[in-house]
């Protein structure tokens, strides 16, 4: 099972890409609200990002995409379909997204 963690971000190697998810015209997992930094992928073709309602997945189509964000390493991905998580915090107000 391949795992990876980048930041506030889980991915996990998954078999399909549900057929209800659509297709995302960019490459960016997440922006970070406060510096304006992002987890995407490097390579312009090397991957589809998908977004269904409660999730979003990324086709790695080329070996390998890097996943790159300013403030931690970059992740080198191989080929494979990946479900992608954005870790939330708790508060007795509401429930959010960490953001870089």
């Amino acid at each position: 099972m391949a795992l990876y963690r980048h930041g506030d971000l889980l991915l996990k190697k998954v078999r399909s890409i549900p057929d209800h998810a659509k297709p995302l015209q960019h490459l960016v997992l997440a922006e970070g609200e406060l510096t304006g930094h992002s987890h995407r992928i490097a390579e312009k073709d090397a991957a589809r990002l998908y977004q269904s309602s409660q999730s979003m997945y990324l086709w790695v189509t080329v070996q390998p995409a890097t996943l790159i964000h300013q403030e931690h390493g970059p992740i080198a991905l191989s080929q494979g379909k990946y479900r992608v998580w954005r870790q939330r915090e708790y508060s007795p107000q509401e429930i959010h997204f960490v953001r870089d």
